[in-house]
């Protein structure tokens, strides 16, 4: 019986220690995390907090991809890196070395990144309340500040220019880039959106309704939700230039009703290509028209769409003789056509589910400039990238699968992505012209050119090697487990832009107007014209890689066309 007795009175005796170890274990993890609370709200003066602010900011480093997940367990984390409010100008993250195609992606951060985007742009709580120390009108813009405007109707109240930067949006940054672009107007909405325009509404609303601190300029009023903060563009910054004042289009003939394509004239002595320009840029019209001392100012319409230009010499007469011919001169404007820049999310979610489906470097993201200023909505991504979302592509904050946008963004190949999709546009293009893109998106970005030791180091033969397998497999799973496809060649939608675009559309179940195709034609390129130097070697391709290349060639020609689609382009394999 005593021995019973003393097990148990040895096991409560080791309870009792136990018990006493996690008590305090608990007490001091409870310690450390008041004094980190404390530490983290430690007030940063009067100013309200923007909504950046109210987010945990190691959450907010995980967020932007500043941090590995891992780091936060690392020791040799600066605690100002996890702590600092102003840790997302902090230089200590570096990029590894090494070329940035061969580095893999992170779905875990990518996920972080999309829910962080995802709360911070909803905002949902609406525009904090009005302190002494509010965000006020920029003192240091070459602007003059015009008021606070509504922006939540059916057309926008700036309907030129958009770009968007979550981290470094300024006042001088948005007025700079409206004025390269000839407009008047630059407004500021959410603290991180810039609209450009030359008109505005006749009514405002209450200063204090623009309440959002712009994100890279603290003190400075950028808009709010559904709000714009309007300033009068007076002059470019310092080192910036603008932008050419008219584009020639070519000589065309007067259309019938010269008074319903023309909207806008005006007629004066010895008038010039410059002074036309101006007046229609104003009006906001993207064509000047010159005939003689007259300028018109225009869109392109069904009766007058700039397809059928005629020889320059018919224009080339003197201004008495040419005013009484039927031909005039006719000047792109520096605006754009306003007619199909008006974009938004789908008002209901769609009940199918559409891929735009294509390998890297096919001109995917020129095809959603298309789609998305056709239709009217925006189109999503599988993929969240920093860089389209501040060049307008709003749908790359969208979780891809909320069915809120027109079509889906994918590069994906595998059976279980593709069969996730009810129906796709699948877009191909000239694998040699592909190769090329894509290796100087990933070497220079999306509107740069690889560098010369890029195309001589081993970093090409590899890239061939690998990539050229995938734009040949791409194709080929997509034709066996897609659903309901369209094929769309690059190609063709660059020589016949109007017809394939309208064959895309009806496909997305979209009714489009003649007047908004012509739009988009007439603003095909956006933004999205590669700049810098190209390189000087025009063909990288050796005798090795064509017959590799041109062997995936042939067997996706031969698929196409088993699957009674026609088959590839003759110009895909070099003569």
């Amino acid at each position: 019986m005593a021995k019973p007795f003393f097990r148990l009175q040895k096991f409560l005796r080791r309870t009792q220690f136990l018990l006493f170890f996690l008590t305090a274990a608990y007490l001091m993890t409870g310690s450390l995390l008041l004094l980190q609370r404390a530490r983290v709200a430690l007030p940063q003066g009067p100013r309200a907090p923007g909504p950046l602010q109210t987010l945990p900011v190691a959450a907010v480093a995980l967020g932007v991809g500043l941090l590995d997940s891992r780091a936060l367990h690392d020791p040799r984390v600066s605690p100002e890196l996890l702590l600092g409010v102003d840790m997302l100008q902090s230089p200590l993250t570096r990029p590894r070395p090494g070329p940035r195609w061969l580095r893999s992606r992170n779905s875990e951060l990518r996920q972080l990144r999309r829910r962080w985007f995802h709360h911070f742009m909803s905002d949902s709580q609406g525009p904090p309340a009005l302190g002494p120390e509010a965000p006020r009108p920029a003192i240091h813009s070459r602007g003059t500040y015009i008021g606070c405007f509504s922006d939540d109707g059916h057309e926008r109240t700036l309907k030129g220019a958009v770009f968007y930067d979550l981290r470094k949006m300024t006042v001088s940054h948005c007025q700079d880039a409206c004025a390269e672009r000839s407009y008047v107007y630059a407004g500021l909405e959410a603290g991180a959106e810039c609209y450009c325009g030359n008109r505005l509404p006749a009514t405002s609303v209450r200063l204090e309704e623009c309440s959002h601190e712009c994100k890279g300029e603290k003190g400075s009023v950028c808009g709010a939700v559904d709000r714009l903060s309007v300033y009068r563009v007076d002059e470019l910054q310092p080192g910036s230039r603008k932008r050419r004042t008219a584009t020639y289009r070519g000589c065309f003939r007067l259309p019938e009703n010269m008074t319903h394509a023309f909207p806008s004239s005006l007629i004066q002595a010895n008038v010039t290509v410059e002074t036309c320009s101006g007046f229609c840029s104003q009006k906001e019209f993207p064509l000047a028209i010159l005939r003689g001392w007259e300028c018109y100012c225009a869109y392109p319409t069904p009766q007058f769409n700039l397809r059928d230009a005629m020889d320059s010499s018919l224009c080339g007469q003197d201004p008495e003789a040419q005013r009484l011919a039927e031909y005039c001169e006719v000047y792109q404007t520096p605006v754009q056509d306003t007619r199909c820049t008006d974009r938004r999310f789908l008002p209901n979610k769609s009940k199918v589910f559409v891929a735009l489906s294509s390998f890297p470097g096919a001109g995917n993201t020129w095809a959603r400039h298309l789609i998305e200023h056709a239709t009217g909505f925006y189109t999503g991504s599988y993929y969240f990238d920093g860089t389209l979302y501040n060049k307008g592509f709003k749908g790359e904050k969208d979780h891809w699968r909320s069915r809120r946008t027109i079509c889906v963004k994918t590069h994906e190949s595998g059976r279980r992505e593709i069969e996730m999709f009810d129906s796709a546009i699948l877009l191909i293009r000239n694998p040699y012209r592909s190769l090329v893109a894509e290796f100087n998106r990933k070497c220079a970005g999306h509107l740069g050119y690889a560098a010369d030791r890029n195309w001589k180091s081993k970093e090409w033969p590899d890239f061939v090697n690998s990539y050229a397998s995938w734009w040949s497999s791409h194709v080929l799973d997509w034709l066996k487990y897609g659903k309901r496809l369209l094929v769309v060649h690059y190609e063709e939608l660059r020589r016949s832009l109007v017809p394939t675009l309208r064959e895309m559309v009806a496909f997305l179940n979209v009714s489009v107007s003649e007047e908004r195709l012509l739009c988009v034609e007439n603003n095909k390129e956006g933004s999205f014209r590669r700049r810098g130097r190209r390189s000087h070697d025009p063909e990288p391709f050796t005798p090795e890689m064509k017959d590799l290349i041109n062997g995936y060639i042939r067997t996706v020609d031969k698929a196409l066309r088993d699957h009674n689609w026609t088959g590839l382009p003759r110009e895909y394999v070099p003569r």
